[in-house]
């Protein structure tokens, strides 16, 4: 067995690896190779310093033990050096580029890049950019990529309605029209009905204006497959509401699939009526949270693949770490990044890229936002008025609300422990130490705590920005 067939097992396990997500492995092991290996002394090749870094704190100890068992021979040193992963594969092993994976030797000025389309909207409003292939998916949206691929598979059985939500930017109108995209591949004579719930809601207006209720009804239950987008639109719209509990009763009962996303899950929406809530709890609700930073790196990789656009390895760290709210964020950085060096005909470099970030405003310094308007954002969000949010009521569905407010407060406004207590209504800074304490114990504990707060800063910070 030869240096790349003892590699190739190596990768084998990692990728199949339980408690590796595909992301992780794709930014931090795939793209690197044996380079030497003598008297059970082995030097791996890594595409950056950043690799080799992580690799050295993260995976040491999992590449020696699987190293030995592949082997059978104990390793009694293992390293890490920065190369040319070019020089070490063999050539037919380099049929698929790796653009991310070799080291990039200063470049004279750089050429203009093609830029793919951005992808063509069909009859059903559905952009063909969209597909599953195109989606990074990291420890944050497994669920709900594995989810809609079961949707395509089994379409009105797996999951109806399949309810997807999560904050801006991190990829759930991607999905939805992924799956409408992928059925219509399945079957191109499927009828698909894509729509932002407040288009739903406009159709639905003007057809009882213009007495046209007929052709709305068939407009949206005559299909195959329903796909919503920001169905929280519809919160306290009743006459919206009532026709959307029907059309949704029609199509559920007809085995036709419902798909949806929202910023928050259904429990949460505020105005919603109960009937509406126990619907969309009836299939499977899943949640898109912000992305980790090695799928942020992944999404870079990905994005400057698809645009052909070489990018230093050691650079994409330094967007990922700078840029992290969310995907679209994300990929709006980057394209700054992109046309900034095109236009200046320049090639990049770290400090160019860091220097470029800081002036962004799409980074990510707090904006701006003051007392009221957490408690307000909070109030909103849990539908808990204000009196009972600095009242003494211990019930939790105002305790927890209230101690979130305090929490938020020390953390995004960095207050002392006696101002938070003079907030909320004269309490005492012992108080507000125990609130933020006991909060960020649970967020560090409870996924579906630290996705409900990460949702309020996203709100939080929404019109400020």
């Amino acid at each position: 067995m030869n240096t790349h067939d003892i590699w190739q097992s190596v990768l084998a396990e990692f990728e199949l690896s339980p408690d590796i997500s595909k992301a992780n492995y794709n930014t931090w092991i795939k793209n690197t190779a044996i380079m030497e290996y003598n008297d059970n002394e082995v030097i791996i090749c890594v595409p950056s310093t950043f690799v080799q870094a992580w690799l050295e704190k993260k995976y040491h100890t999992k590449i020696v033990n699987i190293l030995e068992r592949v082997t059978g021979k104990p390793i009694k040193k293992l390293t890490y050096k920065v190369g040319n992963l070019k020089n070490i594969l063999p050539q037919d092993s380099q049929n698929t580029p790796i653009l991310d994976s070799i080291e990039i030797k200063p470049q004279p000025p750089i050429k203009q890049f093609s830029v793919p389309c951005a992808g063509g909207v069909d009859k059903f409003g559905l952009n063909s950019k969209y597909v599953f292939g195109r989606y990074v998916v990291g420890s944050g949206s497994e669920l709900a990529f594995a989810a809609s691929q079961a949707v395509v598979n089994k379409p009105g059985e797996a999951y109806n309605p399949l309810f997807i939500y999560g904050g801006v930017g991190l990829g759930k109108t991607h999905l939805l029209q992924a799956i409408g995209n992928e059925l219509l591949k399945k079957n191109p004579s499927l009828r698909i009905m894509y729509a932002s719930a407040e288009r739903f809601s406009n159709d639905f207006i003007l057809s009882v204006k213009e007495g046209n209720a007929k052709t709305f009804q068939s407009q949206y239950r005559n299909v195959d497959l329903l796909l919503i987008d920001d169905i929280q639109f519809i919160s306290g719209k009743d006459r919206t509401q009532e026709s959307f509990f029907h059309t949704f009763n029609e199509l559920h009962q007809q085995n036709k699939q419902v798909v949806m996303t929202s910023d928050r899950p259904p429990k949460a929406i505020p105005a919603l009526e109960d009937r509406l809530k126990s619907r969309f709890e009836w299939g499977m609700i899943v949640d898109i949270s912000p992305p980790d930073l090695e799928t942020r790196i992944a999404v870079l990789q990905k994005k400057c693949a698809e645009m052909n656009f070489p990018l230093n390895p050691d650079i994409f760290p330094t967007i990922a770490t700078t840029v992290h709210k969310n995907i679209r964020e994300l990929e709006g950085a980057l394209n700054k990044i992109i046309a900034f060096h095109q236009l200046k005909n320049i090639a990049p470099t770290t400090e160019s890229v860091k220097s470029l970030l800081s002036s962004m405003e799409v980074h990510t310094r707090q904006k701006s936002t003051t007392p009221q308007g957490i408690l307000d954002a909070i109030c909103q969000f849990y539908e808990v008025p204000l009196q009972d949010i600095l009242g003494s009521s211990r019930e939790k569905r105002f305790s927890m609300p209230r101690q979130i407010v305090m929490h938020l407060m020390r953390k995004e406004l960095n207050m002392s422990f006696p101002a938070i207590g003079n907030e909320m209504g004269g309490r005492d800074h012992t108080t507000a130490m125990h609130a933020d304490h006991k909060i960020q114990n649970q967020i560090d504990n409870d996924p579906k705590l630290r996705q409900e707060v990460e949702l309020i800063k996203q709100k939080l910070y929404v019109n400020n920005i």
